[in-house]
Order: structure tokens, then sequence, then C-alpha cells
């Protein structure tokens, strides 16, 4: 029989921007509730550099966020942060945040690599401030809609035609497409009804609601 899983020793201390509007942010913070470990929340203004302070700088290595604090360690880079949390709290005590084959996890790191670091003039074009703020005012330009349009295809090919779950179960690559898809999807954009019904199903996940609907200051 499995052992049941036990609170972290030591509490557990996510470092997010102030605005809560980072899809990094937005990644760790879903892994954690995914998770059921309970945590805090602390925020730095970046538009003050509030992350290059001595304190969270020399900690934090890159002075970067999201940070995960935890057991003595100061992680930053939202992928090493949720590969540490799946094996510092491993199935079948804590959720899974990766699919359970090796082929599938390649995939899935595959996607979530892909997702951080292409798609230029989409995220360009559709920032997050669009999301949680203000929505955007123009259309896509023609490098935005080919950016667009390879989001498009990456995403028809690997939802499942019953658009479940990438892997059959949750894992956090569901999040991550979904969010950005969402780019699209809030500022109507174009997207096929598939890929817009799949998105919603993750959007209302709990963990995904707690971060989207969390309060946020004033822009102005």
């Amino acid at each position: 029989m499995a052992e049941a899983p036990t609170v972290p020793d030591r509490p557990i201390v996510l470092y997010g921007d102030r605005m809560w509007d980072s899809p990094y942010f937005f990644s760790v913070f879903v892994a954690l509730r995914e998770k059921s470990l309970p945590f805090e929340v602390a925020t730095l203004d970046l538009d003050r550099g509030e992350q290059r302070a001595p304190r969270f700088r020399d900690r934090s290595l890159t002075a970067r966020i999201p940070a995960l604090d935890h057991d003595g360690l100061m992680l930053t880079e939202s992928l090493a942060i949720i590969e540490y949390l799946d094996e510092r709290f491993p199935a079948p005590g804590w959720r899974s945040l990766l699919p359970a084959t090796t082929v599938q996890r390649a995939r899935a790191r595959q996607l979530l690599g892909w997702l951080r670091s292409d798609l230029l003039a989409l995220r360009d074009e559709r920032p997050t401030t669009t999301m949680f703020f203000e929505r955007a005012s123009t259309p896509l330009s023609e490098k935005g809609k080919a950016s667009a349009d390879k989001l498009i295809r990456v995403a028809e090919q690997i939802v499942p035609k019953g658009e479940g779950d990438l892997f059959g179960l949750w894992s956090t690559a569901d999040a991550d497409l979904a969010f950005m898809l969402h780019r699209l999807i809030l500022n109507d954009d174009d997207l096929p009804e598939r890929l817009v019904r799949y998105a919603a199903r993750q959007w209302s996940r709990p963990s995904v609601r707690a971060f989207v609907e969390h309060d946020r200051p004033d822009r102005s």
C-alpha cells in the first residue's frame, strides 16, 4: 500500500511578478496547486527592479522569476522548478506534472521548451497584458499571423481528437498550451473550434482558475 503523502517539512515560497501576468509564474503556480502543496506567494515589482535586489539576486543566481524557495534551495526557470517538484514530491503521493512514459515525457518537454522559445511574434503582438488587462486593439501582422498559424498547426497535431488531455492524463503541458492558445481566444483571433473547446476545458481547472481570477493591481 502506498505511503500517504506528508506535508513538506519546510514552507514553500513562490516568487512571481506583481502583475500576475507572467506565463512562467502561471506554470509554476498551477504546478504547485496540482501537487496540492501548501505554499506562499511573494511578488516582486519587476518595473522597479526588485528582482535585482542583492538578497534575491544572490540567492536565485539569475535574478529571474518565477523562483521557488524550498528547503534551502532557491531555484529559477519554470521548467527546472517543475522537474524539481516532480522529483521532490513524486507520484503516487502527489500528482505527476509530467506524463508517465519516457516517450510521453520527452514529447511534453519538447512542447514546453518550444512554447517558451518560439512564437515570438505572437507573444509580442498578443502579450499577456492583453489577456488580463486591456485587449489587443490591432489585428495580427503578417509575422504575427504566421506565428499563430504555427501554433495552430502544432496544436491540431498534438491535441487528441476527443479533445482530452494531451497524454491521457493531465500534465503541465496541457496548462501551458492552453495558456498560449488563450492569447488568441481572449483577443477574438481566429482559432479552430476544436482547439477553443480544448483550451476552455483546460482553463476551467481549479488550479488554473485560481491564477486567472486572482486580484491584479491597476496598471495605471
